[in-house]
Parts: structure tokens; sequence; C-alpha cells
């Protein structure tokens, strides 16, 4: 159960980090609490896993409310369209180029 805690606290810990590096439109106040309790996820982790010696230690299983909630404030936020981009007309005549070749290939093919 130990290893499970430090695992996700760890885990937590890395994705919050992540969104936090990846500029999707959102604000500065939500990108710093992202990497603040990241880092906080992380310390904790690895306090755990490398200092501590024993004994008890209390589980906080409703401290990963916190990145779920941090997960869907970055899903909802994120501007999907500017992620998608079409292709450079150059990129759109490289593709009809090959498919024309493509075509032919398979024709001449039947031909034979």
């Amino acid at each position: 159960m130990f290893t499970w805690y430090v695992g996700l606290l760890a885990v937590s810990g890395l994705a919050m980090i992540i969104m936090a590096t990846i500029d999707n439109g959102r604000g500065q106040l939500s990108r710093g609490l992202n990497t603040v309790f990241g880092i906080a996820f992380l310390g904790y982790a690895g306090y755990l896993w490398f200092v501590f010696d024993g004994g008890d230690y209390l589980i906080f299983f409703h401290a990963f409310i916190l990145p779920v909630l941090l997960i869907i404030d970055f899903v909802r936020s994120t501007n999907w369209q500017a992620l998608t981009t079409k292709p450079t007309p150059t990129q759109q005549a490289f593709r009809a180029y090959w498919k024309e070749q493509d075509r032919l290939a398979k024709r001449s093919a039947r031909r034979m």
C-alpha cells in the first residue's frame, strides 16, 4: 500500500508539472498552481520514498481530487481547434500527387 501511495503521488506530481509546461491558453495562475502542487506532490513522494524511515504515516486519498480537478481544468481550457492545424497548400499538393501516383500504379497493375 505504501509503494502505491508514493507512486500515485509521484505520477500526479509529474502530470501536474507537465500540464503546467504546456501553453494551451490557460492563465498564469492556473499554470502556477499546477507547478506548485506538482512540486509539492513530487516532493512529498520523494520524502516518503527516500527519507522516511518507517513508522506511522497518513494517507490522504482525498488529495488525489486536486490532480483530477486540475486535469479537468486543463482539458476544458485547451483550444483544441488550434491544435488541429490544416495542411499547407504545399502539403495538400504533395498528398494529391501521391494519391494520383497510387491510382496510376493500381491502374497499371490491373492491366497486367
